[in-house]
């Protein structure tokens, strides 16, 4: 395993890892992640493909969760090149400009992600509490202004973070522990004081999915309220329905990055491979299962798509 303990160099090179102890099996352990990754890929490029090409979609609803499908296309294409890598040509190596990108990306697309969950959330909310207002309140153009905001806010804070992390001096071991740029990872390799770097990123944690799960929440408290005062049974049924989706997606978001958090500050002693394997499910599973949510449990998009393969819809 390649370390450098006395290195200066600048910039420096990172080494990625696959599943430590595990390395001769790579081949082997590809599959599942092939899979995994061909399903992430084609769900939400369905999903998208249908919302656009079907105009009984064109409703506030599904304009979010093509952007929720946007968001988990990019999530994970910014980790399919060198997770795979790694598995099938055992490329380990990584420029420090490379993973500075990688890192962009991965946690641009992760904080955008909370942020259209918020969204969506609020369409529930809306939808649900104030329904004779909906279609004035969610017009297109606001739609459209709230995905700028959306890319605005995934993005903008991440610029002067990277920046920070370009001034910092390597020079104990460069190999990382994930098999994708992680910043925390890459931050502890740093021999320079961390400080601000720390400070700035749990900042931006805060203020982007942790005020977005805190919104979500209380989002949910006021539809609860809300469908409670329902008077017919069955009304409550299908209201809490239309909930059942969203709150699905908010629970395959955060607890795999609940988890990795905790593995990350409780798990120094946990076997090596667990940390890489829950750094990939954190990634992987929300684009994996959110199109496969969506398309069971929502009947329009399910229709859209039976029809796309030609198939008359029952």
């Amino acid at each position: 395993m390649p370390s450098f303990n006395e290195s200066t160099a600048y910039p420096p090179v990172f080494f990625l890892t696959g599943i430590p102890g595990l390395e001769t099996s790579h081949t082997w352990i590809s599959i599942p992640f092939c899979c995994l990754y061909a399903i992430a890929i084609s769900g939400n490029s369905m999903i998208l493909f249908v919302i656009i090409t079907e105009s009984s979609l064109h409703e506030p609803m599904y304009y979010f969760l093509s952007m929720l499908s946007f968001t988990d296309l990019g999530l994970c294409l910014s980790t399919l090149v060198t997770v795979l890598g790694i598995f099938w040509f055992n490329v380990r190596e990584i420029s420090f400009d490379a993973c500075i990108g990688q890192m962009f990306f991965i946690h641009g697309f992760t904080f955008m992600e909370s942020s259209v969950l918020l969204v969506m959330a609020f369409d529930r909310f809306i939808a649900i509490c104030n329904p004779l207002r909906y279609a004035m309140i969610l017009t297109n153009s606001r739609i459209i202004a709230v995905g700028f905001a959306i890319i605005i806010r995934g993005t903008t804070a991440l610029v002067p973070l990277l920046l920070l992390l370009k001034h910092l001096s390597f020079c104990r071991s460069h190999v990382l522990h994930h098999s994708y740029c992680f910043h925390p990872d890459v931050m502890k390799l740093s021999c320079s004081d961390t400080r601000i770097n720390s400070a700035f990123g749990l900042a931006i944690v805060i203020s982007t999915a942790g005020l977005d799960s805190v919104l979500i929440l209380l989002s949910y408290v006021l539809i609860i309220h809300s469908v409670l005062c329902i008077a017919s049974k069955e009304e409550r049924k299908k209201a809490f329905g239309t909930c059942v989706s969203h709150l699905s997606a908010v629970a395959i978001f955060y607890i795999p990055m609940i988890s990795l958090s905790l593995v990350h500050r409780f798990g120094k002693h946990a076997p090596p491979f667990v940390h890489t394997l829950i750094a990939n499910v954190y990634l992987l599973i929300p684009p994996v299962m959110n199109p496969i949510i969506y398309s069971v449990k929502t009947k329009q998009i399910r229709k859209a798509m039976l029809k796309v393969f030609f198939v008359k819809p029952s």
